[in-house]
């Protein structure tokens, strides 16, 4: 035996027994539960639990070809992408731009807006919905401004603003995620540039679009993918602050897994519209691989 190799092949068995642990634990947890949705898809599973499932092929998959309330969250899920995604990359962005200087209380300045990644979403939700309230904080202002004539805001009733009510939940608690994400990219880049960009007749913001977004864009396309993801697996805003309401203008295609699997005890049927999610993150994914100029990212 080759003396050279007994080292090596030590070495990953000792890799493999350290990775053992999280291995088993990612298995038990996401791997073998996701391969058991899949086999579930192509069944029928009735009510009671104890019954064998009935194998019925691809008809659960011609059912999500023709459920209208299907394509319907997935167009909301699709708005909820596209009104949260472009203001958390330019909101974190400026923010990031925000905070890197050198000034008296900087560091408390990045810590405020990084506090409502801390707070649990749960709370974040129930405290927005007390805002929006008719009776809440919100309404209050405006009827202090504007007067006796107002007439209160439904802002979680009226199918026209549920949606981007709740989507300012999800702004509000990521950007402070996002930003430091950008922040440790500006924190990369060399002041040097800055000063010769600077002696090229580039200042201001000016030196941001010069500088700053060209060499920051790695980091761009991975808080856009990660963003885009987070807004497609949307569920605690919903369910804690409409729960799909009004009218289902904000159910989205998580939380028609969980009304599928937990109200209609469409547990088959939910594992089929899992499976389209699934692949819409898979989607997203790839775009991110794909795009990503900078692989230590990832």
């Amino acid at each position: 035996m080759n003396p050279v190799s007994r080292p090596d092949r030590r070495t990953t068995l000792t890799a493999w027994a350290f990775l053992a642990p999280a291995l088993t634990l990612l298995s038990l947890s996401v791997l073998i539960p996701a391969a058991m949705a899949l086999l579930i898809s192509f069944t029928q599973t009735g009510l009671d639990v104890s019954e064998p499932l009935r194998f019925i092929g691809l008809a659960n998959l011609r059912r999500l070809a023709g459920d209208p309330m299907f394509y319907r969250v997935l167009g909301t899920t699709l708005v909820y992408l596209i009104g949260v995604v472009p203001p958390i990359v330019l909101g974190a962005l400026a923010l990031a731009v925000l905070v890197n200087r050198v000034l008296p209380g900087i560091h408390w300045l990045r810590a405020a807006f990084y506090t409502p990644v801390l707070v649990s979403i749960v709370v974040a939700a129930i405290a927005f919905r007390w805002l929006y309230a008719e009776n809440g904080l919100i309404n209050g202002w405006l009827e202090a401004l504007i007067g006796s004539g107002f007439i209160p805001i439904d802002f979680l009733t009226n199918p026209l603003l549920a949606l981007p009510s709740v989507m300012l939940v999800t702004l509000w608690k990521g950007l402070g995620y996002y930003m430091v994400i950008f922040l440790g990219g500006l924190q990369g880049i060399s002041k040097e540039l800055y000063e010769a960009a600077e002696l090229d007749g580039s200042e201001g913001w000016r030196k941001h679009l010069d500088i700053t977004l060209p060499l920051l864009k790695p980091y761009v396309t991975l808080v856009a993918v990660m963003s885009a993801i987070a807004a497609t697996k949307v569920f605690e805003e919903v369910f804690l602050m409409t729960q799909g309401g009004p009218a289902d203008s904000t159910r989205t295609l998580v939380y028609y897994v969980y009304d599928q699997a937990f109200a209609e005890l469409e547990i088959s049927y939910a594992c089929t519209v899992g499976l389209a999610l699934f692949l819409i993150v898979l989607l997203l994914t790839a775009i991110r691989f794909a795009f990503a100029e900078d692989q230590s990212l990832i």
